[in-house]
């Protein structure tokens, strides 16, 4: 008989077993700062819809009606954050968000 030398089944299910506890650890977590992650990126596009709102202000001497006559003018692409939530102009200007409705 030859010496070969290769895992058990003992030893693959050992690492089956730990690369599974990793991934039931991981996965929550990454879950989990998921709407963290979508919080945040709603606030940088937040900023950068003031920023549209101010350059489509100097151009046109008037304020946006909605985030609709910035995608209009090519100011910007869409009108809704990366979490789904409206963007919304008030009539001084300032921008919010809509939330989503959820039924």
């Amino acid at each position: 008989m030859k010496n070969e030398k290769g895992f058990t089944l003992i030893e693959m299910m050992i690492v089956l077993l730990i690369i599974s506890v990793l991934l039931i650890i991981t996965v929550p977590n990454i879950t989990k700062h998921n709407s963290n992650i979508n919080k945040k990126g709603c606030e940088a596009f937040l900023h950068m819809v003031e920023g549209q709102v101010q350059a489509y202000q100097i151009d046109k001497n008037k304020l946006p009606a909605s985030a609709a006559d910035l995608v209009k003018e090519d100011y910007l692409k869409q009108t809704t954050c990366p979490d789904g939530e409206e963007i919304v102009i008030s009539s001084t200007g300032a921008v919010s968000t809509l939330p989503e409705s959820s039924e």
